[in-house]
């Protein structure tokens, strides 16, 4: 009698030495249990878990959490991105903009990130409901610095200039994620680098007292030109600030995650930082464990002492 053949799904490979990362202990710890009763006693969501962000522990240790609005569901379904896809998602929560400002405060967060999941459903794409989380953080705590990780809002311009006119932000970020050849292998196809592009352009030319960023993965096929022609085309778009990190799959290999081409070595994250510093971008984080909210305030503040010069 033979035995039945299980089998198992593919091991992930090993990482590089890289790409480990340490885990916090005595106060650090401690701060991590304040930063987590903090979100979850206000049944919020985070990126940080929704995305399975590989710097959790170190940011959640000293205080930071990027918060994710709108729900823990997004309309659209990237082939990079862990956080769920629905098609109708609920309506988004109307009290959830006093809980995040409630766990701001409590914080005493210097610079929060607040990101968002897509929208589709909604006929503003969810801009008001992101206005609104916005205006409360600043309301409960007006010496914070708020920087917007926001959607493309399927290139409505209303209701992007609804969520940018007077608002109290700091920073409007918006992440074109791939080079423009992998859009379509990586990206929902309603996404586009070409719209990211316009978003930024067209926030800079609203608001161009707030800074602007964006965020390019790498790892997912892309070339090192290809690299380097997304930061000149953002640059070109005026875009601020930039950071560029290594892609991980969220998913073990076999799932609707991408996986990852290529591991990308230290050296030419600094080669690649050196260069858009050079096409004039104001701030630049880039590494292998960099992801688009990875010491945003820092960024911010490099930002800014560089624009005093």
């Amino acid at each position: 009698m033979s035995l039945p053949i299980i089998e198992r799904p593919p091991a992930r490979p090993r990482l590089p030495e890289w790409l480990r990362v340490q885990l916090p202990a005595g106060r650090a710890q401690a701060v991590f249990n304040l930063t987590d009763t903090a979100v979850h006693g206000n049944s919020l969501h985070t990126v940080c878990e929704e995305a399975r962000c590989p710097n959790v522990h170190e940011c959640w240790s000293q205080g930071t959490a990027t918060f994710m609005i709108a729900g823990q569901s997004c309309t659209r379904g990237c082939r990079f991105c862990s956080v769920e896809t629905i098609k109708t998602p609920p309506p988004p929560d109307a009290d959830e903009p006093r809980r995040l400002a409630d766990a701001v405060a409590r914080l005493q967060i210097e610079h929060v990130v607040i990101t968002v999941v897509n929208r589709d459903d909604l006929p503003d794409d969810g801009a008001a409901h992101y206005r609104a989380c916005v205006d409360a953080v600043h309301a409960a705590r007006p010496a914070t610095t708020i920087e917007l990780l926001s959607s493309d809002l399927s290139g409505n311009w209303a209701a992007l200039s609804a969520l940018l006119q007077g608002a109290p932000l700091d920073v409007f970020a918006h992440n074109v994620e791939c080079a423009p050849r992998l859009d379509r292998e990586v990206r929902d196809p309603r996404a586009t680098f070409a719209l990211s592009l316009d978003v930024l352009r067209r926030a800079k030319r609203l608001r161009p007292d707030i800074a602007t960023k964006s965020s390019l993965m790498v790892g997912l096929g892309e070339t090192d030109d290809e690299v380097i022609d997304a930061l000149r085309q953002l640059r070109a778009a005026d875009v601020d600030l930039l950071t560029v990190g290594q892609y991980l799959a969220p998913g073990r290999p076999g799932t609707r995650f991408l996986p990852v081409n290529r591991y990308v070595e230290p050296a030419q994250f600094a080669t690649w930082e050196r260069t858009a510093i050079d096409l004039g971008f104001r701030g630049v984080a880039a590494g292998p464990l960099v992801r688009s909210s990875y010491r945003a305030g820092e960024l911010l503040a490099e930002a800014r002492r560089s624009g005093s010069k």
